[in-house]
């Protein structure tokens, strides 16, 4: 059973950073093949996409956060990582990292949409207050 382990959130200021990790309990075999993505929820809103990456770094990103959020992951340690820039407090939301596979294949392009994914981490508060 695969798990994932979200760390890095806590409360910034705007125009802060926060760099949020994801371990995934996974073969290194496997990880490298994962594609991966972070959403992010607010109460009483639906879970949305922020960014999705696929085996080889390539990454898409939400317009609301491109340019200020970079997506990476280190296949060799089983991580994913997304460093957020200039946080502004409509980024207060429980932030999810997520996993999915595709036969495995390699990950050739990232997947984005929430319905794609099959493994779920528990989630990770960030808060930006002005």
């Amino acid at each position: 059973q695969v798990s994932l382990v979200e760390s890095g959130g806590g409360s910034v200021q705007v125009g802060g950073s926060l760099r949020l990790s994801c371990v995934v309990s996974t073969h290194t075999y496997q990880y490298k093949r994962a594609c991966m993505g972070w959403f992010r929820e607010v109460p009483g809103k639906a879970r949305e996409p922020v960014a999705g990456i696929g085996s080889f770094d390539h990454a898409t990103y939400a317009d609301s956060v491109r340019g200020r959020f970079t997506a990476s992951r280190d296949n060799n340690e089983g991580t994913l990582y997304l460093q957020m820039n200039d946080l502004r407090p409509e980024d207060t939301a429980i932030y999810y990292c997520a996993a999915n596979w595709r036969q495995g294949y390699y990950c050739s392009s990232p997947l984005f949409l929430p319905d794609e994914y099959g493994y779920w981490g528990q989630g990770t508060q960030v808060t930006v207050s002005s």
